[in-house]
């Protein structure tokens, strides 16, 4: 976040500075040396003065939300009705192997495993309903993180174990990452969200309320409002989460009740007549093939691990309808600490930028390094 542009006298300043000023004002015939009477007198006043010019700062800060932060920044947003979203828990299915007619409870906890290597701690989800596992042996079980934020969002496979064995169970895994976990609001999205409404004024339903009623559910990232999309009255919004990857279902599900509930009736934000449709992006694969050369001194292995984060990272921060530009590829690949060079390099099997529609999505695919 940029800092404030201070005034003059809000500027830095030593003790010393100010207590020479403060002793050019004395008459000249007095003792003012390090020890005197006078110079005991106004080393506490410089000393305050310091003080009191670092506080001033912070409340100048506070008056202006842009260089505010924490709890200040909440009091001012919620002059316009803005409340901080909070953390949300990620949520998916685990698939539970055993013998048939065996019941998993609600409030069962699965957990990851733990790698004492790296002190990951194990990450733990409670099912949200009894189920009971099927003649075939299996049932999916509806879970959700037992702790909100981004660290609930684990991939396929990475769920094993039940915390309490129940008898009849033998196997459990989750056949799909979990998403939607999402952080507490930062001050700098929270921030933006602010100045999107102040600058946008609400216009009674017009493409920036739709935007800006999406972006007001936690754990939603970024969304566009497509007009007239199915005919006159209809209205698409396209949502992603936090992460920037798609909305699962339950997120979708959380917006449209939030936004339009029942198409057409106002009921929600939507006015009356709009028949609102909440929807993920589609999602267009990308895939990445390249040969690299390795600078000196570095692991192969882990420069092709930190290459593939790399492009992970950028295709995560597109937005929705962005196109994938072979040039951000290629600079994503080359900025990485340990690659010296590259070549060969194709994106979706070619060397151009790779076209996403209005509705759609660029999400990772195959990245295959050498």
């Amino acid at each position: 976040m940029a800092d404030i542009v201070l005034p003059d006298f809000l500027q830095d300043e030593t003790e010393e500075q100010i207590m020479a000023r403060m002793i050019a004002r004395l008459p000249s015939d007095l003792d003012v040396s390090e020890g005197s009477y006078l110079w005991d007198a106004l080393a506490p006043v410089a000393a305050e003065i310091v003080q009191m010019k670092m506080e001033a700062r912070e409340i100048l800060k506070r008056a202006f939300i842009q260089f505010s932060y924490g709890e200040y920044v909440d009091a001012r947003v919620a002059d316009r009705g803005i409340t901080r979203k909070p953390a949300v828990k990620a949520t998916g299915q685990v698939q539970v192997t055993g013998t048939p007619a065996t019941v998993i409870p609600a409030g069962t906890v699965f957990s990851t495993t733990a790698d004492l290597v790296t002190g990951t701690a194990a990450v733990e989800f409670i099912s949200t309903a009894q189920v009971t596992i099927g003649a075939d042996g299996t049932t999916l079980v509806d879970i959700e993180a037992v702790e909100p934020g981004p660290e609930g969002n684990v991939p396929a496979g990475a769920i094993n174990q039940l915390v309490v064995p129940i008898a009849g169970v033998t196997a459990v895994t989750n056949l799909q990452a979990t998403s939607g976990g999402a952080s507490e609001e930062s001050d700098e999205a929270l921030i933006a969200r602010y100045l999107e409404q102040v600058q946008r004024s609400p216009g009674a339903g017009n493409k920036n309320d739709y935007i800006r009623w999406a972006k007001e559910v936690p754990g939603v990232g970024d969304a566009i409002c497509i007009p007239l999309w199915d005919g006159p009255g209809t209205v698409k919004v396209v949502i992603v989460d936090s992460t920037g990857a798609p909305a699962n279902s339950a997120l979708v599900e959380q917006v449209q009740n939030y936004i339009s509930p029942a198409p057409g009736t106002g009921e929600g934000r939507a006015p009356i007549g709009a028949s609102v449709t909440v929807t993920a992006p589609t999602t267009v694969t990308i895939d990445v093939s390249a040969t690299l050369s390795y600078a000196a001194g570095y692991d192969p292995a882990s420069v092709r691990a930190e290459v593939e984060a790399a492009i992970d990272t950028l295709i995560k921060g597109l937005k929705i309808g962005e196109d994938v530009r072979y040039a951000a590829i290629a600079n994503a690949i080359f900025e990485t600490h340990g690659v010296a060079d590259y070549s060969n390099l194709l994106v979706n099997g070619g060397t151009s930028n790779v076209t996403i529609a209005e509705d759609a999505k660029a999400v990772k695919g195959a990245v295959n390094l050498t």
